[in-house]
């Protein structure tokens, strides 16, 4: 990857066609659901794109990407796309797509070994997290710590999901989903715990917004990716923090194909983000987390 012909590098989009053959029993019913709380009519058409396909639309775009599936089998019942795919398309795109994996950390040794596996063998960068989708606190140590110790050993980036989501919205009991697991203060104790780990909190973490800030803030390793919301809806203290002392960890992240990076970028230029600043959250910051 050539970083100075990219103009971005966006923090977080998402792996979305699915492995092994046909779709899971309620599979686009979720995803229909998804669509509605995005406003994004390719999903509620199953017209989502493939890796391949993303490659492309970021490669037009010169923007790099930050890619990964999201392990949610056992909360779900819906198989996860295969972490060695994704990371095998992505090397085929090694000019535009960054590879991170997912791996339940109910996993537990399993987990772990899959993961530096993944590191040493698909030169995975980093793993997403989904503390709701996947049904735990993530400062659980009986639950995930097995699963974080094999990614800090190994040097890798840590990418957990905070605040409300999309997942299950408006679906009958919010299709199982406990919003109470993404609370992004949970994360402090992982960012003390492994403080040499770089830790990303994903998206503005509402209602939970000022406790992601203060742990951004407060834990040098945590940084915060800017994805999941039209930048037109941010709350106004997260706008002034990134223009003001957290501009060095905030990151571009557009939470593809939900929300497009083109919609995302077009909304951020009417936030008043000050010009020093805006490189740094559009790629710089990114590319120094990612060793890049």
């Amino acid at each position: 990857m050539n970083i100075d012909d990219l103009i971005a590098i966006d923090f977080h989009t998402h792996a979305e066609e699915p492995c092994c053959g046909p779709r899971d029993d309620g599979y686009d019913e979720f995803q229909a659901g998804m669509a509605r709380y995005f406003r994004n009519p390719a999903g509620a058409e199953g017209m989502l794109p493939s890796v391949q396909q993303t490659a492309e639309y970021f490669r037009e775009r010169k923007i790099g990407a930050v890619i990964f599936p999201v392990d949610a089998e056992r909360e779900t019942g819906f198989r996860r796309y295969s972490n060695e795919e994704v990371a095998q398309i992505a090397a085929e795109n090694d000019d535009i797509l960054i590879p991170f994996a997912s791996i339940d950390p109910h996993k537990g040794k399993a987990g772990a070994r899959e993961a530096r596996r993944l590191v040493k063998e698909f030169g995975i960068k980093g793993f997403k997290f989904h503390p709701t989708m996947q049904g735990f606190f993530p400062n659980d140590r009986e639950a995930a710590y097995t699963v974080y110790e094999a990614i800090a050993e190994e040097g890798g980036i840590m990418l957990f999901h905070t605040g409300q989501t999309g997942v299950g919205s408006g679906m009958k009991g919010g299709m199982g989903m406990r919003l109470k697991y993404s609370n992004p203060v949970h994360i402090d104790d992982v960012a003390v715990d492994f403080p040499d780990t770089p830790i990303v909190l994903a998206h503005p973490s509402f209602p939970w917004t000022e406790e992601g800030l203060m742990v951004a803030q407060h834990k040098p390793n945590v940084y915060i990716d800017m994805s999941g919301w039209s930048p037109k809806y941010f709350p106004e203290i997260f706008v002034k923090y990134a223009n003001s002392i957290l501009k060095k960890k905030m990151l571009f992240g557009s939470d593809w194909p939900a929300i497009t990076p083109d919609r995302w970028l077009k909304d951020f230029e009417t936030i008043g983000i000050k010009d020093e600043v805006k490189p740094l959250i559009l790629k710089e910051n990114a590319r120094r987390i990612l060793k890049i």
